[in-house]
């Protein structure tokens, strides 16, 4: 009996063990939505942890569409893995957009909507997780390939728009709302991402072909034609555009959907930028930026750059150190605080470039240049090229401010297929006196040529948030019957 008694005093200890344990997790369940809003300033990015997770997207000549997920740790290499791989389109991909992402809610994931542009002239659009697949709920696949694949169930497939009768050139989300399309019909049109539908069609007038040589061939309306770039300005009520077959460049209102202006290239422009009489003196990109002079816009050519002021009146020129052609350009923030910025291009002998079009810092021509010679833009620093092993053009590339280390992440997509993550502080580009800064940290064969790239810093899953696939999808049939009744 002694035994007997012992044993039903251990059970009878035993038994108020099991509350404490039920007891946390009702309180977890409880609290979950009242910790709901500190996760809106916490889901700015996924670097919160120690590990930085971003999410890269390539389109290629292939018709590929390769969704790459890179992990940084805080000293470690990057880590990779496939996050899809499809071919997307019939044709080469030719333009990549991503939106802002979704509305923070209590327990429900973030979502971010993906536009793909082909010369298929078609618009793919898809939704894109703003969150890194959990690695406990969605296992690496098994596969011949030595990669790992973790693939997210929240990325799917939404449809395809035909607004557009040529080669798509160009995509851009303004705001979550409105999608900004161009192609080689000489159209950009406006798309309403709620239904789809499309807003408003602007028309870009034919160029008149000059310069053909006797004997042409081609067939009426063959001359090269089309919006090959467009830039919406900040306050999203002003856009810029190049195109081709025309030495111009064209300012619409965004308000009332009709020009507001043109600026033609004089030979003198041309000639700054090593057009000459054989050059065709159109423009391929357009960015907006600004400096302590006030806002300005850059207009990239094959060789150089020409920057603008508000007037519409060149401030100054942008070119190389070494003669090489011009990929893509953008401009980057000096520091978090202010809105001051510098220019970055990516070069055909695969360098990133830094400049400072300041006026402060601007350099004056040399006597031998004549008196209407333009001032050159400084050379602040290079990233990238022959001394860091990069001897490919890089087509385009992607800067990622990380705001808690106070660094930059650059991701580079080069033709050969290779895609590259650098880190470096602007504190090193504004002192770095045309020098080489920032260091790799992640290099990843994509086996595809490379056209053109988008990546975003990944947000941390808001506390509450379920991965379960079917939940996913009946928050989003809410929404879709929500938007569908405003």
């Amino acid at each position: 009996m002694a035994k007997r008694k012992r044993n039903q005093n251990l059970t009878a200890a035993a038994a108020p063990v099991e509350e404490p344990i039920v007891a946390p997790k009702k309180t977890k369940t409880v609290n979950a939505p009242k910790q709901a809003k500190p996760s809106k300033a916490g889901a700015k990015s996924s670097a919160s942890g120690s590990n930085v997770t971003i999410q890269i997207i390539t389109g290629s000549y292939d018709r590929i569409l390769h969704g790459i997920t890179a992990t940084l740790p805080a000293t470690e290499a990057a880590t990779f893995s496939d996050t899809f791989l499809f071919t997307a389109h019939t044709s080469a991909i030719r333009a990549l957009a991503l939106s802002p992402p979704s509305a923070p809610t209590p327990n429900q994931p973030q979502k971010i909507l993906l536009a793909t542009g082909s010369t298929d002239s078609r618009i793919n659009l898809y939704h894109i997780s703003a969150h890194p697949p959990r690695k406990h709920t969605v296992p690496a696949l098994p596969g011949l390939s030595s990669r790992a694949v973790v693939e997210n169930p929240a990325n799917r497939e939404l449809g395809s728009l035909m607004h557009h009768a040529a080669a798509v050139t160009g995509l851009h989300f303004p705001t979550r709302g409105k999608l900004l399309s161009s192609a080689e019909d000489c159209t950009m049109a406006v798309t309403r991402t709620r239904d789809w539908s499309l807003l408003s069609s602007i028309k870009a007038p034919v160029p008149k072909a000059q310069g053909r040589p006797s004997g042409d061939t081609a067939p009426v309306g063959g001359a090269p034609s089309g919006v090959n770039a467009f830039a919406v300005h900040p306050s999203l009520k002003l856009m810029l555009s190049v195109g081709r077959g025309e030495r111009c460049m064209r300012l619409w209102n965004l308000v009332t959907g009709k020009k507001a202006g043109v600026l033609n290239f004089s030979r003198g422009m041309l000639g700054e930028v090593h057009e000459g009489r054989f050059g065709s003196g159109e423009g391929r990109r357009v960015a907006w930026g600004n400096t302590t002079g006030g806002e300005e816009f850059a207009v990239a050519f094959e060789w150089g750059v020409l920057v603008f002021g508000m007037d519409c009146k060149v401030r100054c020129k942008v070119l190389p150190d070494r003669r090489t052609k011009i990929h893509e350009v953008r401009y980057v923030k000096r520091d978090e605080e202010g809105e001051e910025m510098v220019l970055a291009i990516s070069t055909e002998d695969g360098r990133i470039v830094f400049f400072s079009t300041d006026p402060t810092d601007l350099v004056a021509p040399a006597a031998k240049e004549g008196d209407d010679a333009l001032p050159a833009a400084k050379i602040l620093a290079q990233l990238g090229g022959k001394d860091a092993g990069v001897t490919n053009r890089i087509k385009d590339f992607a800067v990622l401010p990380l705001e808690e280390s106070g660094s930059v992440i650059i991701v580079t997509g080069s033709s050969d297929g290779a895609v590259k993550l650098w880190r470096l502080k602007m504190a090193d580009v504004l002192g770095g006196a045309g020098g080489l800064v920032g260091e790799m940290v992640g290099d990843y064969e994509t086996q595809n040529r490379i056209t053109c790239l988008v990546a975003f810093v990944m947000l941390d899953l808001p506390e509450g948030a379920s991965d379960d696939v079917l939940e996913e999808d009946e928050d989003e049939e809410e929404e879709e019957e929500s938007s569908d009744e405003e």
